[in-house]
C-alpha cells in the first residue's frame, strides 16, 4: 500500500521559515519524481516545485529563490524548505509521487498559515 504522510506544517509570521517533510512508503521511492503542490479553497491545485529521480529541480516563479526542495532516496523523504513567507503562501501543501499516469500518488496534505 503506497503512503504519503506530510508534515510539518503550521502557523508562522511573514518572514518566517518552515520546513516541510513527505514520508514515502510502498513504492521504489528513487523511481519517483516528487512533487509540491498547494491549494486554496475555491482555487485550483498549484505546481510549486519539482524534483526529478536523478535530482533536477525546477520551482514556480511565485517561490523561486525561497523555496527549496530536496529529496533523501536513503530515507524515503522529500523536503520543501520555505523562507521569506509571505501570506499569499498560505495553502495547503501536498506531496505528490509520479513515475506515470499508472503510478501517481497523493499525501493528505499540510496546512501551512502565514500570519501575523
Amino acid at each position: 500500500q503506497v503512503q504519503l504522510v506530510e508534515s510539518g506544517g503550521g502557523l508562522v509570521q511573514p518572514g518566517g521559515s518552515l520546513r516541510l517533510s513527505c514520508a514515502a512508503s510502498g513504492i521504489i521511492f528513487r523511481w519517483y519524481a516528487m512533487t509540491w503542490h498547494r491549494q486554496v479553497p475555491g482555487k485550483q491545485r498549484e505546481l510549486v516545485a519539482h524534483i526529478r529521480s536523478g535530482g533536477s529541480t525546477s520551482y514556480a516563479d511565485s517561490v523561486k529563490g525561497r523555496f527549496t526542495i530536496s529529496r533523501d532516496n536513503a530515507k524515503n523523504m522529500v523536503y520543501l524548505q520555505m523562507n521569506s513567507l509571505k501570506p499569499e503562501d498560505t495553502a495547503v501543501y501536498y506531496c505528490n509521487a509520479a513515475r506515470d499516469n499508472q503510478n501517481n500518488y497523493w499525501g493528505q496534505g499540510t496546512q501551512v498559515t502565514v500570519s501575523s
